[in-house]
């Protein structure tokens, strides 16, 4: 495996900046390529070297894989770091960059592959000895074959894309009467979000935590758990709050999902940061959902909870070293995030780009805001909307909790609408102080959060 000296960043915003920060920190050059909406940002004014690569359309530069790999021979580049989002859990992407003597800052693309189809992924934790929600095996191929399964496993059931993510694909069929229309509507957001409209189904669970298990995985076969994070509040599969250690973790818990995350890694040959989600029923039961295989955007909350750095981590194993740890890691003290978004939760959580008039983040103590944003910076309509992700760090779950409060109320933004007024709304409501938000609980009580957000 040769040495990487100099790594395009094939990504935009606070995750390209966090790049470039860690190609710094292990001596490496970064090659940034940016679109023309981004000419002005913080990541190009940083980076050693930027290339344009195309207009604003994201199909047209950061997700066109001839314009990536061209950017990549004209400027020598021999690592690429995909970050997350656009083509880092695109396996072609990833196999053209192996071919090409490009060393790929992640999992092999057999890896990303095995594991990026749900429905197989599935399987192999099956054979892994990898709890997995009951449900199908594999693919179903029509409503009479979905209905069986449904009858066999119960209702509710989830309906889910093989290649999905970020909520696309995925519908609720609480009855049979729901479920030829749901399996409709799956099917055809999935073929224009994918293109492949296939289809598996999984038994829903009611109040249920998402927890998800850091992993990181070098190529001499070695794995290690980082701890988790608990990602249940969240907002039509969206998550707005992460935090690490989950409220409902005991030692014995953990200790089994860790296990689990790591036979899903050995299971697909894993090198590479990855994040393995389950869910975990209020008995304590849990059960594999699916592998991300990049780095996720809440790594800081493990960074912070645990005291490390990820990216470089991810450069080192890909520079050929071993890991740099011996045991699994367990999360100190109480990490919190918000990801703070250009959107008026207010108004159906519209989107709203623009220019930040005053960008003011707060600063302190335990407090740590990944951001690529500054004042007159614009918030772009082509892209994900997410302005900066606000990490607190406290010596207990309260201490955090009153901590990122506070931090929220000093994050002075002006100029477009954020997601701020919901997050001190589920920040401040008994469910959350409780530890008690499961992944329903927003939904659910989103009118009642909505009103305590007008407030704000």
């Amino acid at each position: 495996m040769g040495k990487i000296n100099r790594i395009l960043i094939a990504n935009r915003g606070e995750i390209a900046l966090r790049i470039i920060r860690a190609c710094r920190k292990t001596d490496k050059v970064s090659i940034l390529v940016y679109s023309s909406a981004d000419s002005n940002t913080k990541p190009v004014a940083e980076a050693d070297e930027a290339v344009c690569i195309g207009p604003a359309p994201a199909d047209q530069s950061y997700l066109s894989i001839p314009a990536l790999l061209t950017a990549a021979r004209l400027t020598n580049a021999d690592g690429i770091h995909p970050g997350y989002g656009f083509l880092s859990e695109n396996a072609e992407f990833a196999h053209l960059c192996e071919e090409r003597g490009l060393i790929f800052i992640g999992p092999s693309s057999k890896a990303i592959s095995q594991m990026g189809d749900k429905a197989s992924a599935r399987s192999l934790m099956k054979k892994a000895g990898v709890p997995v929600i009951p449900g199908s095996d594999g693919v179903v191929n029509s409503y009479e074959e979905a209905l069986a399964v449904a009858e066999k496993i119960g209702y509710p059931v989830l309906i889910k894309a093989t290649a999905g993510g970020g909520g696309k694909g995925m519908r609720l069929a609480e009855n049979r009467e729901e479920l030829e229309k749901e399996i409709k509507e799956a099917r055809q957001e999935a073929g224009k979000a994918f293109g492949n409209d296939a289809i598996y189904l999984e038994r829903f669970f009611t109040k249920v935590h998402h927890v998800e298990i850091q992993i990181m995985a070098d190529h001499f076969g070695n794995v290690i758990a980082l701890g988790e994070r608990d990602c249940s509040s969240q907002r039509r599969h969206q998550k707005l709050i992460e935090e690490s250690p989950s409220p409902l973790m005991t030692p014995y818990l953990r200790k089994s999902m860790c296990e689990a995350a790591k036979k899903a890694a050995l299971a697909c040959h894993y090198s590479g940061a990855g994040t393995i989600e389950f869910i975990v029923t209020p008995e304590k039961n849990f059960y594999f959902m699916e592998m991300n295989t990049r780095i996720q955007v809440e790594h800081g909350v493990t960074e912070e909870a645990i005291g490390t750095k990820l990216v470089e981590t991810m450069i080192s194993i890909a520079d050929g070293k071993e890991l740099p740890w011996e045991e699994d890691l367990t999360p100190e003290g109480w990490t919190m995030e918000c990801r703070i978004n250009a959107e008026d939760p207010l108004h159906h959580f519209a989107p709203s780009p623009g220019r930040l008039i005053d960008y003011r983040p707060p600063y302190g103590e335990g407090i740590r805001v990944d951001s690529a944003m500054r004042k007159g910076a614009e918030i772009p309509p082509y892209y994900d909307s997410m302005i900066a992700k606000l990490i607190v760090h406290g010596k207990d779950r309260e201490d955090a909790r009153n901590k990122m409060l506070s931090a929220l109320d000093n994050f002075k933004i002006t100029g477009v609408k954020t997601t701020i007024p919901l997050h001190r709304a589920i920040l401040s409501s008994e469910a959350f102080i409780k530890g008690e938000v499961d992944t329903m609980y927003v939904e659910h009580h989103l009118e009642e959060l909505l009103k305590k957000a007008e407030s704000y």
